[in-house]
């Protein structure tokens, strides 16, 4: 599991490759990861956006950006959590994703939380020939 905390924003990601939706002979791995994301702080908030850097093990980047996350803008009270799971396919056997939120308070104010750089790994990322 990996964590980060922002202005008493926890983000929490759990990575699994999913071999059953994976094609290795074709160059086609596939992740879901699970994010958490708890209220700590006294202040409702809201999801707006969400800010994706996914990088494969050849080092080639993508960019994704767009409102909310699995088509929700979920709000969070104070002590309140949500929990999503989404996935992410990659042409090589390993790499790993970075990210933000894009957040706004009640009152108004916009403010970004960070999402762990975390680890895309799988059994394959072992058997690379060089």
């Amino acid at each position: 599991m990996y964590r980060a905390v922002t202005r008493k924003i926890e983000v929490t990601v759990t990575p699994r490759f999913l071999s059953e939706r994976s094609s290795p002979a074709n160059n086609y791995f596939f992740w879901a990861y699970t994010i958490d994301i708890a209220n700590l702080g006294g202040e409702t908030v809201q999801l707006k956006t969400r800010h994706w850097r996914i990088t494969d093990a050849t080092g080639k980047l993508q960019e994704v950006r767009g409102p909310g996350v699995v088509g929700e803008e979920p709000v969070l009270k104070p002590g309140e959590s949500y929990e999503y799971t989404s996935g992410v396919p990659l042409p090589t056997p390993s790499g790993f994703m970075v990210g933000s939120y894009g957040m706004i308070t009640d009152k108004g104010e916009h403010f970004d939380i960070d999402v762990p750089a975390f680890s895309l790994d799988s059994s394959y990322a072992e058997r690379t020939i060089n």
